[in-house]
């Protein structure tokens, strides 16, 4: 098993910020779930997100990933669920009276910070829309003519990974600057949690009809 070559990996990861970084669904949850809730709860959510990519790294190195997006079944079976899930957080944002996804008050905070990087991390790993990225995007970096394929895809993944959560971390973090001003406000804390959960319904909504 050989390493990626350096000019192999700096290409790759060129490519993957700017993908990253390129407006989309993902962008548009960690921005707003940062500003409704806050910089800690924004770079949880963000790097949460990013970690979801490793479960597509697993499963596009295992094959697993080109069965899925080869059946319509369980395709659709996924994109719903994923689309369900997303709505679901976008109502219960849209419900909430400026305390979307707080901690309880016996939870402590750390609680709340463990479980907006796992609704992070569920909300890309389940999302179908990039398994079918990770399938079309790893194999266009992959040299065939060095051999250990799926060594090399799966490398790519874990680089792939590791950039989007330091880079959605980042953006939760500033999201949640700028939201920790304007939550000074009781009514734009509320707001915040309208536009957050108006985002993830629409999203849902996007992916269930798609």
């Amino acid at each position: 098993m050989s390493l990626l070559l350096a000019s192999q990996a700096a290409s790759f990861l060129a490519a993957a910020v700017v993908v990253t970084v390129s407006p989309g669904p993902d962008n548009l949850m960690v921005l707003s779930m940062g500003a409704s809730k806050g910089r800690r709860y924004g770079v949880a959510f963000g790097m949460g997100a990013g970690l979801g990519c490793l479960s597509h790294t697993i499963l596009a190195s295992c094959g697993v990933s080109a069965v899925v997006a080869s059946s319509p079944l369980a395709f659709g079976v996924l994109r719903l669920i994923g689309g369900a899930y997303l709505v679901w957080l976008g109502i219960s944002a849209l419900r909430s009276k400026g305390s979307m996804l707080e901690p309880s008050v016996g939870g402590g905070i750390k609680t709340g910070i463990r479980g907006l990087f796992m609704k992070g991390l569920l909300a890309n790993a389940i999302n179908p829309k990039v398994i079918l990225f990770f399938l079309a995007f790893l194999p266009q970096f992959v040299d065939a003519s060095r051999g250990g394929l799926v060594w090399q895809i799966a490398q790519l993944g874990i680089l792939f990974t590791l950039q989007a959560s330091l880079l959605f971390g980042c953006l939760g973090w500033f999201a949640g600057h700028i939201g920790k001003w304007l939550q000074r406000s009781a009514a734009a804390g509320r707001w915040l949690d309208r536009i957050a959960g108006a985002v993830f319904v629409l999203i849902g909504v996007r992916l269930l009809v798609s």
